[in-house]
């Protein structure tokens, strides 16, 4: 009786995985993969059966897919729990309302950091009474080293908020907001750090940077024709931070005599109050909305955490390592170089991809369900909420997206209607123009994999 029951169950499993073999070949035998490369597996997680697999060791740009490999290991070494910290310390000795000293803010890579955040520190000064710093305002950002791009991160995506610089003190996504409308141009936040100069306004609408001097002044060519907000990227985000600080402290009628510098803190210094974000939060602004900041600022903080300071996007990348070569492969075999998958030298495999998310589910899963509902869900939310609508994959899908020029991918979970969990991984690389057609491809693929 036994043995008939694991037959049947064994002629089950090899018809859907045949079923969805016929489906997917019939489908990738388009004339769009002639000159697209194309790297898929699916693992049905409940029974550890691969359903389907082609070019699935293929080395291929992960593009946002990195996400997934920075996302999870930080699940895993970090913890939900772990907290992205920015101090407020002051040196010196208050006197009514005169602080007769310096305020220190030390960065901890906090990536979600906007301007409503300085009112917990505006508050704490007002609570101590502190209406005047009759010294400087410092910034201390020895948390991380002074690179401020991933390596292979290129020069024309500037001034692209895909792109931020990067540091220790973060606002805004490291970038400043264009609001435009048939008559006027707005700054958002209105700062003295960034320009908009306005030219040439017969010439169509575009957004630029001062190249020749790389300042933060944005030049407007053109007039919008209809209301929009465009971000566009910060040159030196620690001074950026600092000055919006000065300029809110003003707001609050709180006056700083001095200048704006860095310096670390040291030893004389009291702690005033902190900001702390969690981990659980970040993750989920990280993978939803493809943020490149929390996936850069991940990767420092794991370096942190194991390496100490300051710290440094490779010794973030021997964690990952380490994950991949727990999952049975060799971290050798693949390169990563930043945490966001925005350079072009990283380069994985769908079978990475797909080992390393079925790893976490086995593994942990209360780290799976955070990492799972971080993703985006097809048709609902992130960069799948308009995709998907309509199909059986809507509201099933459980996947990050990847783009860059000529490469588009798409890993993550997806329920078959048998209420099997699969693990999948698409990667799609080679193509000219739009990647809208690489994306329905692979809409139609979960659509065939919700159906069975």
């Amino acid at each position: 009786m036994l043995k008939n029951i694991l037959l049947s169950f064994l002629f089950v499993t090899l018809a859907l995985a045949q079923n969805i073999s016929t489906k997917l070949n019939s489908l990738l035998s388009d004339k769009f993969f002639d000159t697209c490369l194309i790297s898929i597996q699916v693992e049905d997680l409940n029974n550890n059966k691969t359903l389907f697999k082609k070019n699935e060791t293929i080395l291929l740009r992960p593009a946002s897919n990195m996400k997934i490999l920075t996302s999870g290991t930080g699940l895993i070494f970090l913890g939900e729990d772990y907290e992205f910290t920015t101090n407020l310390y002051y040196d010196g000795y208050i006197s009514n309302d005169t602080l007769n000293g310096n305020l220190y803010f030390e960065g901890g890579c906090d990536p979600d950091f906007v301007t409503n955040d300085f009112y917990h520190f505006v508050n704490a000064l007002k609570e101590k009474n502190i209406r005047h710093i009759a010294g400087n305002l410092f910034g201390d950002i020895s948390f991380k080293d002074s690179l401020y791009w991933g390596k292979g991160w290129m020069w024309d995506d500037d001034p692209s908020s895909d792109a931020p610089r990067l540091s220790a003190l973060n606002l805004n996504d490291n970038c400043v907001t264009i609001i435009t409308s048939e008559n006027e141009i707005q700054l958002s936040p209105k700062t003295v750090f960034a320009e908009l100069v306005s030219v040439n306004q017969d010439s169509a609408f575009s957004v630029t940077r001062d190249w020749l001097n790389n300042t933060n002044k944005i030049i407007i060519q053109g007039k919008s024709k209809y209301p929009d907000s465009i971000k566009v990227n910060i040159i030196k985000p620690e001074e950026y931070f600092l000055t919006v600080f000065r300029e809110v402290l003003d707001s609050n009628k709180i006056l700083v005599e001095g200048k704006i510098g860095f310096r670390k803190v040291n030893g004389n210094c009291k702690l005033l109050t902190s900001l702390k974000r969690k981990y659980s939060e970040v993750i989920n602004n990280l993978n939803k909305n493809s943020d490149n900041l929390s996936a850069e600022m991940t990767l420092y903080a794991l370096s942190e955490k194991f390496y100490g300071r300051p710290a440094s996007a490779e010794n973030g990348i021997k964690l990952i390592n380490s994950i991949i070569d727990s999952l049975g492969l060799k971290s050798k075999n693949y390169r990563l170089v930043d945490g966001s998958g925005v350079s072009h030298y990283n380069v994985i495999s769908a079978e990475l991809i797909v080992r390393f998310l079925k790893y976490i589910y086995k593994n942990y899963p209360s780290k799976f369900k955070i990492l799972y509902d971080s993703f985006p869900i097809g048709g609902i939310d992130g960069t799948l909420k308009n995709r998907m609508i309509a199909t059986k994959a809507y509201n099933n899908v459980h996947a990050k997206t990847g783009t860059l020029t000529g490469v588009s991918c798409l890993s993550g979970y997806v329920t078959n209607k048998k209420g099997h969990l699969l693990a999948f991984s698409v990667m799609m690389q080679n193509f000219v123009g739009s990647s809208k057609r690489a994306r329905d491809f692979q809409d139609k693929i979960c659509e065939i994999l919700s159906s069975y």
